[in-house]
């Protein structure tokens, strides 16, 4: 597959960058042209302990590998997760240490122990006559392999990992800038954002894309639209649902 940035994969054709689109079995238009999905606890739930997993290695990592006090550790990789939106960047703003290494450890989990494949959202995700990329602050090699483990590999244009919007991240404005061009589209109003963290789905609204949280049962304010049931998502995106 080509390869823009550092590390991001694409497949979209020019045909598929001038398609109008419709959503087959629902008869009715769709007004965005791309979706972006999140990775981690949006593919798949949070119930699977995955990410939970992915947290403890954060800390062992920041405790064997960087001498960082046991103590200093979870308040460290909070504040920095709300200060630099991820670890990682907080990480490499404050310390000496290799982003690859970090993430290498950390994901370095046997992913079919968490993950299921879960055919209605591989239905779902088929379905949709949008391009469809994966935007994510993992790597691109986690994000492969989480896929792969659900099953949906093939599903998806590109992947946008953090490597590809550096030295930003989600929720930073630069990194949805960076997206953006990376799908080849002009006008945020085109483009959807699906996430699971409130923070992310108003950062990109308020850069102008159309924001969903996923797994979120009521209304938020920081998104235009939630759901908790992947067969939900045509609708939404075609107006039928609120």
């Amino acid at each position: 597959m080509p390869k823009f940035g550092r590390q991001l994969y694409c497949r979209l054709s020019a045909v598929q960058l001038r398609t109008e689109l419709t959503i087959g079995g629902y008869n009715q238009p769709v007004k965005f042209s791309t979706v972006f999905f999140d990775l981690d606890d949006t593919l798949y739930p949070a119930a699977s302990g995955l990410w939970l997993a992915i947290k403890e290695r954060m800390n062992i990592y920041m405790r064997e590998r960087m001498g960082i006090a046991a103590a200093d550790v979870p308040r460290l990789r909070e504040k920095y997760f709300r200060e630099y939106g991820t670890t990682l960047r907080g990480l490499q703003a404050n310390h000496k240490m290799s982003a690859d290494d970090f993430l290498a450890y950390v994901h370095d989990l046997p992913l079919r122990d968490y993950l299921t494949p879960d055919p209605t959202l591989r239905s779902v995700i088929a379905s949709l006559p949008t391009r469809r990329l994966v935007f994510t602050n993992a790597d691109v090699s986690h994000a492969r392999r989480v896929l792969a483990a659900l099953e949906l590999g093939d599903l998806f244009d590109a992947i946008v990992d953090v490597n590809a919007v550096a030295p930003y991240c989600k929720p930073m404005p630069e990194s949805f800038a960076i997206a953006l061009k990376a799908a080849g589209e002009t006008d945020p109003a085109r483009c959807v954002m699906i996430d699971d963290l409130p923070r992310t789905a108003r950062a990109a609204r308020d850069f102008g894309l159309f924001a969903i949280l996923a797994h979120h049962p009521d209304p938020s304010p920081d998104a235009d639209a939630v759901f908790t049931d992947w067969r939900d998502l045509p609708a939404l995106l075609n107006g039928s649902k609120p």
